[in-house]
């Protein structure tokens, strides 16, 4: 096969969910794949490493985006006799002037099953153009197996074999590290001196921060150590609601919100902390958790959605909407060292199963049916 990848998301949407599959996903097909050929339309500096023997790296402006989705990229597909198309963006760009076989990924439908929780603009462009993207596709790639319940059940038309589910994977960083170590540079960088639940993940309403703030509230008196709770995330992310919640509970000073924290000391925050708490509503896979067990960190998280998928038997699934049910798991882990041994132990045993080399692998099937379809 002769393959075209709009890989413009690795800079374009560097450090966004988008941005890091496009790259792993890439990368790794790259390194196991050497049969087939490779056009990789890119936007940007930083390619060497996509330059192989069985592969192209194509530059393209991020100005006139129209131009090159709507005129060059159907004609340059047409002049390198390109059997495959991948858009890995939502689909989005993928031009109804390409005539080979047309692949997109599809992250999640939030937009369709959360509306209130996406800016209108995003929300408004998504609903108008994803119908049209899945008509125009040949095969979709999606996340979970729950993202592809979603997909039949608003485009009952798709054909459920043209729904591929590739499963991602936590970067090489996130792996166990020293703890003694961890806690130095947090302590420098963050001020964190205390033992610490940790929420890495955003703060967006469907990631339902506010309820564990509210379960912290109920619960930390209880607990056999002083804790911090620290939520991470750039402060123009959080507005001034969860600041005015922590002050209405009287529990400002044992929160610690960071503002904006590099990838590089994610790591270092998931091996410092005594737990790991993510009640999110809805995700179409949930990165930050199997970050977290891939760390080794207890995990405790949202029975909802996908999230059951990742976490498995690796931590603790609750009701994201019971505040009691919340607090209880956070009480129940943080006051029982067996337990928290026992739960690091599955974390890391579950977070092994996953991996951007299988994502890459599966990502590769999927273009062989799609292309013998």
């Amino acid at each position: 096969m002769r393959i075209g990848v709009d890989a413009r998301g690795i800079t374009l949407y560097k450090g966004t969910g988008i941005g890091t599959y496009t790259e792993n996903v890439l990368k790794n097909i790259l390194n196991v794949d050497k049969e087939n050929y490779y056009n990789i339309y890119w936007c940007g500096k930083d390619y060497a490493e996509y330059c192989k023997e069985n592969s192209k790296v194509i530059m393209v402006s991020k100005k006139q985006k129209s131009f090159f989705e709507q005129l060059y990229f159907p004609t340059n597909l047409i002049k390198d006799n390109i059997d495959l198309y991948h858009v890995p963006q939502n689909g989005i760009g993928l031009s109804e002037n390409i005539h080979c076989k047309k692949i997109i990924t599809i992250h999640d439908l939030i937009p369709y099953i959360m509306p209130e929780t996406v800016g209108k603009g995003y929300l408004n462009n998504f609903l108008k153009e994803i119908p049209k993207l899945v008509n125009n596709s040949n095969g979709i790639i999606t996340v979970s197996e729950w993202s592809k319940k979603d997909i039949l059940r608003f485009f009952p038309i798709v054909d459920e074999n043209k729904v591929f589910v590739t499963p991602l994977a936590a970067d090489s960083i996130y792996r166990p590290m020293d703890k003694e170590k961890c806690a130095y540079i947090l302590s420098k960088f963050y001020n964190i001196k205390k033992p610490f639940i940790l929420y890495i993940g955003g703060f967006s309403s469907r990631k339902n921060v506010d309820s564990l703030i509210m379960a912290f509230s109920k619960v930390y008196k209880k607990l056999n150590k002083e804790y911090n709770l620290v939520i991470v995330g750039a402060n123009k992310d959080t507005g001034d609601y969860l600041t005015t919640l922590s002050n209405k509970l009287d529990i400002s000073s044992k929160i610690i919100f960071t503002g904006f924290v590099p990838t590089g000391h994610l790591p270092l925050l998931y091996n410092g902390c005594d737990l790991f708490v993510y009640p999110s509503l809805y995700e179409g896979f949930g990165l930050p958790p199997l970050e977290a067990m891939s760390c080794g960190a207890c995990v405790i998280s949202s029975n909802l959605s996908s999230i059951p998928e990742v976490i498995g038997d690796g931590g603790i699934l609750i009701d994201p909407l019971d505040i009691k049910d919340l607090a209880t798991a956070i009480e129940k882990v943080l006051n029982d060292n067996s337990l928290q041994k026992n739960l690091k132990y599955k974390a890391l045993n579950r977070a092994s199963l996953f991996s951007w080399k299988d994502t890459a692998k599966k990502t590769l099937q999927a273009y062989t049916k799609v292309f013998s379809q």
